[in-house]
């Protein structure tokens, strides 16, 4: 079961990509975030307190958690890739997904005391060297500048630091609720960063590239795959993190089909490398008795 979810994650997580592809058509980077989380945080407020009307609001001493949470998985963690990807390449920016699980894994032993296996740092070093190999001929012709670089490190340990916070201060509270504010605060935090970086060059045309893109991302990515994230990390941080090594993989998958992205040799040794490495460190597992079901249904 956490297999099948970890899997289903990570497709629903790379999708974002492609639906953001779509999205910028008819706006800019920043706007386009922005407004996905204003609309998702509002659908979801509208949801668990008006429509459903048995969630609790947050105590005083919950908010605390919750405006971190904000600032580091929605503020940070979002405004700074978004903004980043103007000055950095996707192959670039997909080689960094690969920090994540390793600053995440060092986070929860300095701070959670969490064991972190050698079967665990194997895998990960073997799926980083498959997202390597999937990057490389993007690496080789890439530019990038140093601030480009340093957002995008920032972006990516607010994300990782946010996981095991999440972890840490085991909020008492339903994931949907985490979400929602999670969402509105980061949201909102994130207007007047936008209105500073792309008040030149800000532009908005509502059309079907601007409305299918932003219906992808608020309902799909920020409510049902960020709920899903959720989950994941409650069960285990670091295998939770682990699951990232396979959105670029399912990336590729996904461009071939909707932006007409050509499969090269790269990629698929990359799948085959990320898939060993996550076998390796224990994400996926396969009993006798799937094995069995696996071969009856073949």
């Amino acid at each position: 079961m956490h297999t099948m979810l970890g899997i289903l994650f990570a497709l629903l997580w790379s999708s974002a990509a492609i639906a953001t592809k779509f999205g910028l058509h008819s706006t800019t980077p920043l706007a386009l975030a922005t407004i996905r989380l204003l609309l998702a945080g509002s659908l979801l407020f509208v949801y668990i307190y008006l429509v459903k009307k048995t969630y609790r609001w947050p105590r005083l001493h919950e908010w605390k958690p919750l405006i971190i949470l904000g600032v580091l998985n929605t503020t940070i963690y979002l405004g700074a890739i978004f903004w980043a990807l103007k000055s950095i390449s996707a192959g670039l920016f997909n080689l960094f997904v690969t920090v994540n699980p390793f600053i995440v894994a060092l986070l929860s032993c300095i701070w959670l005391k969490r064991q972190v296996t050698l079967k665990e740092w194997l895998g990960m070093i073997i799926a980083g060297i498959g997202l390597i190999i999937a990057t490389w001929p993007s690496l080789s012709t890439s530019e990038a500048t140093i601030s480009g670089l340093i957002i995008l490190g920032i972006g990516m340990l607010a994300m990782a630091v946010g996981s095991v916070y999440f972890k840490k201060v085991k909020l008492d509270l339903p994931n949907i609720v985490i979400n929602t504010w999670q969402v509105i605060i980061g949201g909102v935090l994130l207007v007047p960063i936008t209105y500073t970086l792309e008040s030149e060059t800000y532009f908005l045309h509502i059309d079907n590239y601007l409305l299918g893109s932003l219906s992808w991302l608020v309902l799909i990515i920020s409510i049902a795959t960020m709920l899903l994230w959720f989950y994941l990390l409650k069960q285990d941080a670091v295998k939770a993190n682990n699951w990232l090594f396979l959105t670029p993989i399912f990336g590729y998958l996904l461009a071939a089909i909707f932006l007409n992205e050509a499969i090269t040799i790269f990629d698929i040794t990359a799948t085959f490398f990320v898939l060993t490495g996550l076998l390796l460190s224990g994400n996926i597992t396969v009993s006798s008795k799937q094995m069995k079901t696996v071969k009856a249904d073949g």
